[in-house]
């Protein structure tokens, strides 16, 4: 039977990371679906050995069993290519492109040109092979610092620093390949 302070500490340990944790599922996994599936397999690998976390870096703790279940998921479920669809549904992309209340609303066409733009840019990072896609999710949509992404993909921090700059010539390169 489970102690009551395994379930506190469960929610003060994992809880607020949730959103994160579905964010790097859902890239990783390439749907909202099996991002569920994911981060509900995660949640209990981290109820099961959240003895075993020492305290430290709670995020890091808790997108390392992410990934790693991540990983474990995709394998098993999907042992093919990862192919991955849009990063956000279609409320979420709505609200994300609404202009602030103090900026001035873009024409129809600076919209359009905008969407398009993103959804480029997020085809170009789906496409990239997943150590180098995970890298650059973990640093530029989770703003993660090396040292502690180093940690989750459990690699060296030159590693983290040459897959990141591979990662975003990769990006760049399919952007503009899709551009033009």
């Amino acid at each position: 039977m489970d102690h009551p302070t395994d379930q506190t500490r469960f929610a003060e340990v994992f809880l607020p990371h949730l959103v994160d944790a579905y964010r790097l599922a859902r890239w990783l996994a390439g749907s909202g679906a099996d991002a569920e599936d994911i981060v509900q397999e995660a949640s209990l690998r981290a109820f099961k050995s959240i003895r075993s976390f020492a305290g430290g870096n709670a995020r890091s703790w808790v997108l390392t069993i992410v990934r790693n279940t991540s990983y474990t998921w995709l394998a098993k479920n999907r042992p093919r290519a990862v192919v991955l669809t849009e990063d956000l549904d279609q409320p979420t992309r709505e609200r994300v492109d609404l202009p602030a209340a103090d900026e001035e609303a873009p024409t129809p066409e600076a919209a359009l040109i905008a969407k398009m733009e993103a959804e480029e840019v997020r085809r170009a990072v789906a496409s990239l092979p997943p150590p180098f896609r995970e890298v650059l999710v973990l640093r530029e949509i989770h703003d993660l610092d090396y040292r502690t992404i180093a940690e989750i993909i459990q690699a060296p921090i030159g590693t983290v620093m040459s897959r990141l700059a591979r990662a975003r010539k990769l990006a760049l390169n399919a952007f503009q390949g899709s551009a033009s």
